[in-house]
Formats: C-alpha cells, sequence, structure tokens
C-alpha cells in the first residue's frame, strides 16, 4: 500500500467512525428496531431466576434433541421447535448478569474496528487498477453492500430480525463504505496509470 493509499485508508476510517457516531446518536437510525420491555423490572427478575449467571446467545423455543441424539430425532426436534414457534413467542436473547461498561473502551475498539475495515477495503481497491473516481467511489460501495448483507440478511431471514432494524443497519454500513469510498477516490483520483503499476508490485 503507497503512502497515499495508506493516509486515504486512515482518513476513510475516521470518517466512517464520524458518520456511526452521527447515525446512532444524533439520527433514529441506530434505535430503528429496537423495543424496550413493559415491565422491565418483572423481566429481569423473570431472567435471573431462571438464567442466574448463565450469561450467553439463547434461541427460544428450543430445539436440541440431546448429545446423542439420532438424525430422525433432531428432526423430530426442529419439527416441535417450529410448531410451537408458530403458536407461541420465539426469538433470541443475548443475556449478561451484570457488565461493566467502559465507554472509552467501547469507542476505541468501535474506532479500530472500522479503521480496519476502511484500510482492509482501501487495500482491495489498490489492487484493482482502477483508475476513475466513480469507478473507485463504486467499488468501495459494493463492498460495502458485501459486507452490510453477510450478516444481517441471515439474522433477518433465519432469526427474524425486525425489516426496519435490518434495514437501517445495512444503511449505515452502506453509507459508512460509500464515505470511505469518497474519500480514496478524491486523495487516489491523480495516481497515474504508472504509479498504479508500481503499487500492485
Amino acid at each position: 500500500m503507497t503512502t497515499r493509499a495508506f493516509v486515504a485508508a486512515i482518513l476513510g476510517g475516521i470518517t466512517m467512525f464520524i458518520w456511526s457516531f452521527l447515525a446512532h446518536d444524533l439520527l433514529p437510525l441506530g434505535e430503528t428496531g429496537m423495543r424496550e420491555f413493559k415491565d422491565e423490572a418483572a423481566m429481569l427478575d423473570a431472567l435471573k431466576t431462571n438464567l442466574g449467571d448463565a450469561h450467553g446467545l439463547y434461541h427460544f423455543p428450543g430445539h436440541k434433541a440431546g448429545p446423542n441424539a439420532t438424525r430422525q430425532e433432531k428432526s423430530d426436534a426442529m419439527k416441535r421447535a417450529m410448531e410451537k414457534a408458530a403458536s407461541g413467542p420465539s426469538g433470541v436473547l443475548l443475556y449478561h448478569s451484570t457488565r461493566e461498561f467502559s465507554f472509552g473502551k467501547l469507542l476505541g475498539i468501535e474506532f479500530a474496528t472500522e479503521l480496519l475495515e476502511a484500510m482492509l477495503v482501501v487495500f482491495l481497491l489498490t489492487q484493482t487498477g482502477i483508475e476513475s473516481f466513480s469507478g473507485r467511489i463504486g467499488f468501495v460501495f459494493v463492498a460495502g453492500i458485501l459486507a452490510a448483507i453477510t450478516t444481517n440478511i441471515p439474522y433477518w431471514n433465519w432469526y427474524g430480525f425486525p425489516s426496519n432494524y435490518t434495514a437501517a443497519y445495512m444503511s449505515i454500513e452502506i453509507i459508512g463504505f460509500l464515505c470511505v469510498g469518497l474519500v480514496a477516490a478524491l486523495l487516489l483520483k491523480n495516481k497515474s496509470p504508472a504509479s498504479a503499476t508500481t503499487s500492485l508490485r
């Protein structure tokens, strides 16, 4: 990666982080599809009673047939779970009995993650040899779509994540990559074909 591409990646990561902050803190996108319990105290008491300190990701209704179950028993258990889901509550629950929040640490991890995303996509961009301004933006934009659908669509499809939540978070990710693409296209736009060839060696 050339110095110019590295700078583009750093600035792109910063731009993506700023956009993510705006989307979550100043725009309604970050809260779209998220709801709270009507009686939170009662729900928390029920969770503590039933789960205690057993933190983890829970899926209900359960469909496991046991560690030594046969293929038929697993199939029957899955069928029963689907019947329960069709007539009653179903979903996923991420549970922590307690969790200490360090806002600074969380922001640091978020920034590092988006910086890494920007560096990787700019690196891939430099390997393509794309010279046009719109082509560079388009490449990073498509990479953002790929990143956004990788987990969001399966979660919507298999676990029933709300459609508006899925659309909102896909939008946040795609626009974040678009920001990186704009920065990269602006900083790399004057690179000549000769220098592009050199950067690939």
